[in-house]
């Protein structure tokens, strides 16, 4: 649903956003050119094979992007939080979506037509080479997402998850992960079956080293879960 344009320059989420590399005249640019649309809980933005029109930048809530198997079970590449850019590799390599994006929860996120976000790339060296090394920091993180997937246990994988959403959604001075996850999702990032992820999650509040309420996860034991997934950074 297409709501009041969200200019750049007061957008809540511009200080995490690249677009905090543009000049003011590109902002302007962008302002002239984009829309912004507010997304319900479970809508797709954009679907896995489809060819990118433009870029999504999150202004509000938080995308989950994620590929769809055989059998329709999804596993979850990642979550785009306020400031994140949505679909700019495909968009780069002209290529159509590798994955699609859906929101979690109530989610606004501005639309950059094509041939605008080329401009602005061509126009603006600082955020190209920062989208360069965005994109270098991702395949980091696949080859680190690969490389769990087939040396660590299932359980080391989803003490990994815990913390990545710690670390992306966490709280200043809290233990609580600021972010509320159905178990299937949870199940979907870590690589496993729901089952698998409900009866670990338990195992874990057993040993003391979370506490669950509902669908909130608090951690107790920090550096216990960082041995358990074998993380000591």
């Amino acid at each position: 649903m297409r709501q009041d344009k969200i200019d750049c320059s007061l957008c809540n989420a511009h200080a995490s956003s690249l677009f905090r590399f543009c000049g003011h005249q590109t902002l302007e640019l962008i302002d002239a050119h984009k829309s912004s649309n507010a997304y319900r809980k479970g809508q797709i933005i954009f679907f896995e094979g489809n060819q990118p029109l433009g870029l999504f930048c999150v202004n509000k809530g938080v995308f989950k992007i994620y590929k769809a198997g055989p059998d329709g079970k999804e596993q979850i590449l990642y979550l785009a939080k306020p400031g994140d850019f949505l679909g700019y590799r495909a968009l780069i390599a002209d290529e159509p979506y590798t994955a699609s994006a859906e929101a979690l929860d109530e989610s606004v996120a501005c639309f950059v037509p094509r041939d605008e976000f080329i401009k602005v790339l061509e126009a603006q060296p600082d955020l190209s080479r920062k989208l360069m090394q965005s994109l270098c920091h991702e395949l980091g993180i696949a080859a680190d997402r690969l490389t769990s997937m087939a040396q660590k246990t299932v359980r080391e994988r989803l003490a990994e998850t815990l913390l990545l959403l710690y670390d992306s959604f966490g709280k200043e001075n809290e233990v609580q992960i600021g972010i509320q996850l159905p178990r299937e999702d949870i199940a979907n990032i870590t690589g496993t079956s729901t089952e698998t992820a409900i009866r670990l999650l338990s195992e874990l509040k057993s040993d003391g080293v979370i506490s669950l309420q509902g669908k909130r996860i608090h951690i107790q034991d920090l550096p216990a879960l960082r041995r358990i997934a074998r993380t000591y950074a």
